[in-house]
């Protein structure tokens, strides 16, 4: 089996978003910093993001498995920079997200319950802001979904040359 520039960048996009849920994981349990409700949002988005780009760079299955799998990657990395554009714009700014789409949803699909090692919340937006370098983590998370969109569209429009 030979694998094309498509599942490569593919592979790369699912490596990048679980490499960056294991370092938002160390900061949580090694460092203290407990998350909101917006970056638990943006932490499912990443494994989400991770599993598509994982099964269709997986080099099996006719091109069209690499293309919708890379569409629907880079439409999952836009709501990621909504999310973390969301979070570093407005949710930062407020006192309580409890009452945001982020709190609701996570609640509600009981993912905070279920595995609140991965998906608890535990911290309000405000508290939730952290700097890395100077930067607020919100910002690196847009930067990396930027980053994971360029990419699933780069591996999009290789396969589709393909």
């Amino acid at each position: 089996m030979t694998l094309t520039r498509s599942d490569r960048l593919l592979r790369l996009v699912a490596l990048l978003c679980l490499a960056a849920v294991g370092f938002a994981l160390i900061s949580q349990y090694a460092f203290g910093m407990k998350p909101c409700a917006w970056c638990v949002l943006q932490r499912l988005i990443l494994l989400a993001i991770a599993a598509v780009c994982g099964l269709a760079g997986m080099g099996w299955g006719p091109a069209i498995v690499r293309r919708i799998g890379a569409a629907a990657a880079a439409l999952l990395a836009v709501g990621g920079i909504a999310a973390a554009w969301y979070q570093y714009s407005v949710a930062g700014q407020m006192f309580s997200c409890a009452q945001t789409f982020a709190d609701r949803f996570i609640t509600a699909s009981g993912l905070d319950a279920s595995l609140p090692w991965l998906f608890g919340i535990y911290a309000t937006c405000m508290d939730a802001r952290v700097s890395l370098l100077g930067v607020e983590y919100a910002l690196w998370g847009l930067l990396l979904f930027a980053v994971c969109a360029a990419l699933a569209l780069a591996a999009l429009t290789r396969s589709a040359r393909n």
